[in-house]
């Protein structure tokens, strides 16, 4: 199975495809989307939404995770956030491929075994069960291996987690 995670944001969208077989990881991309700052709205998440499009069609994954938005104090980063997610969501629908969401708490407990398990504890994680010779930066990038990484867990656990 060949997995799209996705950590979602409108200045810096991780992203990682990992092939998850048996019990086995294999990554095959990993990287960030990054759009200008100074940039209106609607033309950053076109860039999101295209580059996206691109990876989708690129490597053709099987599905996609995406971390869920979390409560956050600033409520216009939330919101960025939440159209980030939003991109993403429409590029997993519009691929036909099915979407799953994961909450912060869900990533940390299938990748660390620990629902508050801080991000070192994480990006370490994901290096060592990804064999990576180091932990990806930016931490976007991490994060995005480690929602791949915890759907894999959820899918073969419990069948899968698709809303």
């Amino acid at each position: 199975m060949i997995i799209l995670g996705i950590d979602p944001g409108t200045a810096i969208t991780g992203y990682g495809v990992i092939e998850f077989i048996g019990n086995r990881y294999k990554p095959i991309t990993y990287s960030c989307l990054r759009t200008e700052p100074d940039l209106p709205l609607d033309l950053r998440l076109k860039k999101l939404y295209q580059g996206l499009m691109d990876i989708i069609k690129r490597y053709q994954p099987d599905c996609m995770a995406v971390e869920e938005l979390f409560f956050n104090k600033n409520a216009r980063t939330a919101l960025a956030v939440g159209h980030a997610r939003g991109i993403a969501l429409l590029a997993g629908a519009n691929s036909s491929i099915p979407v799953a969401e994961y909450t912060p708490l869900q990533v940390k407990q299938a990748v660390t075994g620990y629902g508050k398990a801080e991000k070192q504890q994480i990006q370490f994680m994901v290096k060592t069960l990804l064999s990576l010779p180091e932990i990806p930066k930016p931490d976007d990038v991490a994060d995005a291996l480690a929602v791949a990484i915890c759907h894999a867990q959820w899918s073969s656990t419990f069948g899968g987690r698709i809303k």
